[in-house]
Order: structure tokens, then sequence, then C-alpha cells
């Protein structure tokens, strides 16, 4: 028993599988993150070690070539840049496309183990970076303050950062431009010379006096306690009656040769919001994660956050990538909508009957929503190269199954039974439909084999378009013909109404077919006359472009201007002879 004559055969049973199909679409749809891109990782890892204080050639030679000779070894790598500057060294590693990211990350971790050992001792841990859209941040807060801008930056963490943290898919939140406390310790160098005291002794005695240190454990009765000595500053004017030596037996404090001053960090970055200086706040989320649910539950959040800040600190947004997503999402799925109502209406007036318009429009979006179960199982996103493959796939859905039902409605109007009708009119065109299938996924499966960051962009252009094909073609050859004989029936006499309305339309497309028969006969009447317009037209169309592309665009020709070669641009615009521009 073939597939269309099963399904014809119970109609109930193929009702049901296409109905399951729809509501796990359904359920699938609503599971899916929406994003506006797919989850793109590119092909580049950065490794980042900070040596605090020393120069840009002891960073490129006791770090940057140690790590570039280690590094050099690492499996599909494709190019590897350094450089080197004061504290800092950066190591750029450029790979191969097609391979794992995570697996390219662990070999150079694996690798810069290997040589940690010999790193400088004071150079810190290398980091390393991986690049992905994920790390594009969803959203951008800003914040200002009067009073409070000295402990703007604790204020925020405490109060905003941590609680947006814990938000669900939210990865990264981080503040940039807020000052930050810092406490300075000005010494003047007169006194330190009068009392035989050095920088180094000072600065060791501060870090030593400023400590937390566990003193053991101490059993009383059946209990035991930790003992602990805090030596931790409260307050910055504690500092001032540290001891820092002695001179002819007196002690000498700290603020006997130094001033200290408890103020903020000197800014090498500033954030500015309509002109006013404040901070930023950068949320990123996590692999994977919804980017507009993230930045809704964010943006709910801020009100209560707001709440629990000082009354002078202000959170405002500066940047919402959901309103951009949200906005393309919605332009696509407008496109989608309409795509869908215009080919419902052009089958209308092609077919004339509603019942066969009914049957397409029914195979149309079943094919579209089975495709969110491949997305689901594949783990992507609703992006806009997603969307877009929907919007290219709904002229192409129709075709198997018009082709069918159009084969169906022929045997039904010879006087067939419509079951009968369904399956051998599904016979005749079976092989035809798949054939014109296997045409277009012949045309898009290349699309999933593209290298390079163009393959990771319309890999998922190629998947989605040849699952809804397949899905398509199985609904033309099974869905199709059982609607077909459930709801086809021999044409009655039309109302007078319809015919007022559709006689129109009809005379039309007979005209249409009395005028393409005439073509076509004289067509092969004519076969020299064709074939040769044929090669004319395909020989002489570029040239007619070139043409058309020399006086409506510009035409490219090189300058010389003294030693150096440029480009000019001559337009053949009226009034304009001899305005050009060159760029050199």
């Amino acid at each position: 028993m073939s597939l269309y004559e099963g399904a014809v055969k119970k109609p109930i049973m193929t009702s049901l599988c296409f109905v399951a199909v729809v509501i796990f679409g359904l359920f699938s749809l609503s599971k899916l993150p929406v994003d506006l891109y797919p989850d793109i990782d590119t092909n580049t890892i950065m490794v980042m070690t900070a040596y605090p204080g020393a120069s840009a050639s002891d960073i490129e030679n006791n770090v940057t070539r140690p790590l570039e000779n280690t590094l050099n070894s690492v499996s599909n790598l494709k190019h590897i840049t350094s450089r080197s500057a004061e504290n800092m060294s950066l190591i750029t590693l450029e790979f191969e496309y097609g391979y794992d990211i995570d697996v390219l990350t662990n070999d150079v971790r694996d690798k810069l183990d290997m040589v940690s050992s010999s790193m400088p001792d004071d150079a810190e841990t290398p980091i390393i970076f991986k690049f992905s859209t994920d790390m594009i941040p969803i959203v951008l807060l800003s914040a200002q303050a009067e009073e409070s801008t000295a402990g703007l930056y604790k204020i925020l963490d405490d109060v905003v950062v941590n609680p947006l943290a814990r938000i669900p898919g939210v990865g990264t939140v981080s503040i940039s431009g807020a000052p930050k406390r810092e406490v300075y310790v000005y010494c003047d160098p007169n006194k330190l010379e009068a009392y035989n005291l050095t920088i180094e002794t000072i600065s060791a005695i501060i870090g030593a006096e400023n400590q937390n240190i566990p003193g053991g454990n101490f059993d009383i009765g059946n209990e035991t306690f930790s003992l602990r000595v805090e030596g931790e500053f409260n307050d910055p004017r504690e500092m001032e009656n540290i001891v820092v030596g002695s001179y002819s037996g007196a002690n000498i404090y700290l603020r006997d040769v130094a001033r200290v001053i408890d103020t903020i960090q000197e800014r090498a970055q500033e954030t500015y919001t309509n002109g006013k200086q404040g901070a930023m706040i950068i949320v990123q989320k996590q692999s994977g994660a919804n980017s507009v649910n993230i930045s809704k539950q964010v943006l709910n959040a801020l009100p209560r956050l707001q709440k629990n800040l000082p009354s002078d600190v202000k959170l405002g947004i500066i940047v919402n990538t959901s309103d951009n997503i949200l906005n393309t999402i919605g332009s696509l799925t407008e496109t989608v909508l309409y795509a869908l109502l215009f080919v419902i209406i052009v089958v209308f007036l092609f077919l004339g009957r509603w019942r066969a318009t009914v049957i397409i429009s029914i195979t149309i979006p079943l094919s579209l929503i089975a495709s969110f179960i491949y997305l689901a199982i594949t783990g992507n996103t609703i992006n806009i190269i997603s969307l877009s493959s929907l919007s290219i796939a709904i002229g192409m859905v129709v075709d198997d199954a018009i082709v069918v039902l159009e084969n169906v409605t022929t045997h039904i109007e010879r006087g067939s039974d419509p079951k009968q009708a369904a399956i051998h009119g599904t016979n005749e065109v079976a092989i035809s439909v798949i054939a014109s299938t296997l045409t277009m996924i012949a045309v898009f499966f290349p699309l999933t084999m593209v290298s390079g960051l163009s393959g990771i962009m319309f890999k998922q252009l190629g998947w989605m378009m040849c699952v809804i094909m397949f899905i398509s073609t199985v609904s033309a050859l099974s869905l199709t013909p059982m609607l077909c004989s459930q709801l086809l029936r021999l044409q009655k006499k039309q109302t007078k109404a319809f015919k007022a309305f559709y006689g129109p339309i009809e005379r039309a497309l007979d005209g249409l077919d009395v005028w393409y028969g005439k073509m076509l006969d004289w067509s092969v009447r004519h076969r020299a006359v064709i074939i040769i317009g044929c090669i004319l037209f395909f020989c002489t169309e570029p040239v007619l472009c070139q043409v058309y592309r020399n006086r409506v665009f510009p035409a490219t020709r090189q300058l010389t201007c003294g030693s150096e070669t440029g480009t000019a641009y001559w337009y053949t615009q009226r009034n304009c002879s001899g305005t050009f521009s060159a760029d050199h």
C-alpha cells in the first residue's frame, strides 16, 4: 500500500499524525529563544597576560615570545599575532573555520599550562577570551548620581549588579566608567630622609597591618572556637596611627611622614549620558539564552532596584537590543503573513474553488510549523535567517500540493469517485512531485556545506529549506489527497453571485490559455527563430547591462596625482560635465 493510498483509506489516522506535528511544532515555537542572528562562534581566541611594572621590551622577551613559541603548536592554527605593551601582552590566535572553538580553547589552555612554570614570578595567569555573538551586550543601562558619586561603583555593585546577575539567562553584568574608591598615601620625601625611611618600608608595613590573620583554634569545655586576628582598617584615618619606625627612641607614626587621603581613583575611562557624567552597566547573556526574555526581565527589575538606591542615584536605559530584535522579527513575521495571504488569494483566483483553497491553506502553515520542530531539536533560535527561510519557502511549499490537487480535481470533473480520484490522481504525479522536490533540495543543500563565516550564517537557511521542502512533499503525497477525498466534490452549477465575481477572472484565464497555446504552436513551428533569438538575447544582455551601468552608475578610472595613484569617478549627469572627485 502506497503512502497516498494509506492516507486516503485511513483519514482519521492521517489527520491525527499531522495534528500531532502541529502541536509539537507550536510547542517548540513557544520554547524557542528569540535572537537577532544565529549563534556564531568566531575562529579567534585572544590570550591576555598582565605583567605589572614591566616595560614593553621585557614583556616581549619574557612573556610574549615564550607564549608564542608554545602556542604555535596548537592544532588547526591559521594565523598568530602578538602585541607587547607596558604591563600587558596580547596574543591573537586565528583558527581555520569548521572546528569546535571549545575544543580549540581547551587545547590553548593545555599549552598555557605547560609554559606557566617558565613565566616571570610577578606575571599574572594568562586570560583566554573566546569571541561569539553571546558577548554582544543585550542591555546597556546608565547610572547618574549627585552626592553619591564617590561611592557610585560600590552602590551599583551591591544594589544593581548582584540582583541582575541572578536573573536566569544573564551571563555577566559589569560596570564601566564608575569611579572606584581609592586611598592615597602621600609621603614627604624630606621627612622620609630625615627618619631614614623608604617608600618600600612604609608600603610593606601598611600591607602587613591591613590583614585578617587566622590564629588557629582553642577549646573551651566541649566546644571549639576559631581564633582570628582582625587587622583590616575600617576607616582610612586609622592608618595615620601606624608605627612605621623609630628615631632616637621615639615611635614614628605614618601621620608624621605622610598624608592619607580617602578619594576616588583617577579614571582612564569616563561615561557620559546626555552630557552628564555617570556610569554604564553592561548586561550580557549566557550562551543560548533568550535575549528578548532577558531584556524584559532586566527592565522589569529596574523599578524595584531603583527603590533600593539612594535618592540621588538614577538608573536609565541607553540601549535595549531587544527593541531592534523585536522590530526585525516583527517585520519578517509581517512579511511571512502577507506572503501567506497573497499565496492563498492567487490560489483561489486560479483554482476558482474555495474547498481547494482551504486545502492549500492547510498545507502551507503545516509545513512551516513543522520546521520549528527542527529548530528546537538542533538548538537553533528564531532569528532573521530562520524567518527569511520561512518567507522564501512559502511560495515553494504550495507547488507540490497544487500539482496533486489540480490532477485530483481533473479526475473528479471527469466523473470519478473522490477517493478513487485522490488515489489515482496522486499516483500519476507522485514521481513528478518527488523529482521537483529533489531538484529544489539540490539547490539549497549545498548551502549546508559552505565553509567560513558565510557558511555559519547560511547553513541554517539551507537546512531549513531542505526540511520544509521534505515536509511539504510528504504533506502533498498524504494529507493533500486525503483532504481532496473528503472535501472535493463534482462541481455543481454555480450561483449567479459567484459567476458575477469569478466570470471575468475565468474569461481572463481562458484568454491567457488561448494566447499561450498560439504562442506555443508558433514556437514549435519556428524552432530556428526561437533558438537564434534566445542566443542573441543571452549574448547581448551583458553588453546592454554594461552600457546601462556606464551611463547611470559611475565608471572607475585610474588617476595619477603626483606620486599617488587613486580612483576618479566621472558622472554623466546633466549639467554636471567635467565634475569629478578623486580618492587617493
